[in-house]
């Protein structure tokens, strides 16, 4: 059996990791072996049966498949490079980077292992945390055939719901998380607009969700939640579910590779500026929905509503 290594427990990673720890479990194959900045973090997944290892490369010394779901694009160059440069035999194995980075990233690093003997694969996710915990992501995947068809089965009805196969390009399956980002982002800023709206004119919070979520989906709704909830701004001592740093590294991204291909991006641009100001104001503890704070500041509300970290004592 393939022993399996998992690098990354943020939000996102400890849900994904979680849910592949159990389905091995159930097939009696070999417990995942994990790693991460903060061990600690890992300690639900070793009660589930993982086995902690601090070192990133003594883990990938003892995996045929290395699963990793980072911050970004500098965190997971320093990994592949602590280990390409490791003298370590990476011949065979299968890396599979589920995080959200720039296609010249996947490029360089699928080159980077190539010649190593190693196969790479962009694996990147869309959904949030609750989305994560439930197995229901959809993920894009892209890069050798061969090394693909062996890391499905570990995805399909155990972290995720749906695989868009993206081809052999690997750089293709990073193109299209980046543009379906404008869209995740687009939406929470209208999400946002509508319910600052809605509670502004008097119709109230409460109609407006119950109308975007029957009228625009399971994953409009969702983001109403994280707005009425106060999820956008979250107590201090808790880990916002998608941060609002992730989501404006995201957001740079998209915006960066639109103007190379000269399209014009004005919504998401907006959406920048008022997750920039949100952070700005609120500090780095904000879900990516925190633009919906700086809304109602707009709206001569304040950044906080009942539900959120400062409530009725701002």
């Amino acid at each position: 059996m393939t022993q399996i290594g998992w690098y990354g427990l943020g939000s996102m990673g400890l849900a994904m990791a979680s849910n592949l720890q159990r389905h091995l479990a159930s097939k009696r194959a070999l417990n995942l072996i994990y790693s991460n900045r903060t061990m600690a973090r890992g300690d639900p997944l070793g009660a589930l049966g993982g086995t902690p290892e601090s070192s990133y490369t003594n883990l990938v010394a003892q995996c045929g498949i290395i699963f990793t779901m980072v911050s970004n694009d500098s965190v997971l160059q320093h990994l592949i490079s602590s280990v390409t440069g490791s003298g370590l035999s990476l011949r065979g194995k299968i890396f599979v980077d589920c995080s959200t980075v720039h296609p010249q990233t996947v490029g360089l690093t699928a080159v980077k292992l190539k010649e190593k003997e190693a196969s790479f694969l962009a694996a990147p996710v869309f959904g949030g945390n609750p989305i994560a915990v439930d197995g229901k992501l959809v993920f894009a995947i892209g890069g050798p055939k061969q090394a693909s068809e062996v890391v499905k089965p570990l995805i399909q009805n155990v972290m995720g719901r749906k695989i868009i196969d993206c081809g052999e390009d690997a750089t293709r399956a990073s193109l299209l998380k980046i543009a379906g980002n404008i869209v995740t982002v687009n939406m929470m800023e209208a999400v946002g607009e509508a319910q600052v709206f809605a509670e502004r004119t008097g119709l109230g919070t409460g109609p407006m969700e119950e109308l975007i979520g029957e009228a625009f989906g399971p994953v409009a709704g969702g983001y109403s939640k994280r707005l009425t909830t106060g999820v956008y701004a979250p107590p201090l001592s808790s880990r916002p579910g998608f941060g609002v740093s992730l989501a404006i590294k995201d957001a740079k991204h998209a915006l960066s590779m639109s103007k190379e291909n000269n399209v014009e991006l004005p919504g998401l641009q907006v959406a920048l500026e008022n997750l920039e100001a949100a952070r700005d104001y609120a500090g780095e503890c904000l879900d990516s929905s925190s633009m919906y704070g700086v809304l109602r500041q707009k709206a001569g509300l304040q950044f906080w509503n009942e539900k959120s970290r400062q409530g009725n004592s701002s």
